[in-house]
């Protein structure tokens, strides 16, 4: 293919992930493109980690993320280890600074083969997540799905980890609840202008948490980074955790969250490679290697 650039496909704790290798091009992947890859006869994918060279010298890249849906992330946790393990093969380095849309991110290749990203500080004003309204108590909000005098869900706490999220409090299995037919309406509700994440959690103990989410801009997914910052950030403001935990996603691939004593919110977890290929950022096609 003329045009093409390498990229791999991988899964971080099951998050379903593409990096492409963009440094030194003068273009960007286009949104039709990342559809066109993210289509059932393609490559499916939750996000897709566009690696730019750096503008400024004391950054090792530029990250711009798409959803399988055309838009683009703030932020994905899960994501950018899957970026640390393709850089530290090919530059051999094991310390990194991004610069994202959400802002400046540092990773690292711990020894056990495991990566850790720091996320970053969580936000809890209202105008920060952001809301359409005012509320001067984001451990709870006012939202629900379900009949006024028994809702399914309601009361989330809202945060933002560098995209908007919304976590609902849960006492059943996360697994027991639609959230493939809640998940597009709550993502879409008016009360998040930028839409959010969704996310339902169940606190196991104060150091486990298993949750569930529907992604902006992905829908269901195995594995969701910042989600699992999210919850751990509003289960300890809420009293439910300790400020370091272990998060369970869908795919069963645990995170370990720790909201430091910094503010930042640290997450560690495994990335798994799976195949690597060229791609056209023009138009999404692609040659497996």
């Amino acid at each position: 293919m003329s045009n093409s650039i390498p990229f791999e496909k991988m899964n971080g704790a099951g998050n379903q992930i593409i990096v492409a290798d963009m440094r030194g091009q003068e273009t960007y992947i286009q949104p039709e493109a990342a559809i066109a890859l993210a289509a059932a006869d393609a490559i499916p994918f939750d996000q897709l980690m566009e690696i730019r060279s750096p503008k400024v010298d004391k950054f090792d890249a530029g990250v711009l993320i798409h959803n399988s849906d055309g838009s683009k992330a703030g932020a994905c946790g899960n994501g950018m280890r899957c970026v640390v393990s393709y850089l530290s093969d090919t530059i051999q380095k094991n310390a990194f600074t991004f610069r994202t849309e959400a802002g400046n991110l540092t990773a690292e290749l711990l020894p056990d083969g495991l990566i850790k990203v720091n996320m970053g500080k969580p936000k809890f004003r209202w105008e920060d997540i952001p809301l359409a309204e005012a509320f001067f108590d984001t451990t709870k909000i006012e939202l629900q799905i379900g009949p006024i005098d028994a809702p399914v869900l309601h009361s989330p706490s809202a945060a933002s980890m560098g995209n908007p999220h919304a976590i609902f409090w849960v006492k059943k299995d996360v697994n027991d609840y639609d959230l493939d037919r809640f998940g597009p309406m709550l993502e879409n509700h008016p009360i998040f202008p930028e839409r959010a994440n969704i996310t339902l959690a169940q606190v196991m103990s104060p150091e486990h948490i298993i949750v569930r989410t529907w992604e902006r801009g992905a829908g269901l997914t195995l594995a969701c980074g910042s989600a699992a910052c999210a919850a751990l950030v509003c289960a300890v403001r809420k009293g439910f955790t300790k400020r370091k935990a272990t998060v369970t996603p869908p795919s069963g691939k645990d995170l370990i969250i720790e909201w430091d004593e910094n503010n930042h919110v640290l997450m560690t977890g495994p990335v798994e490679f799976e195949f690597s290929g060229k791609l056209d950022p023009a138009t999404g096609s692609f040659e497996r290697d």
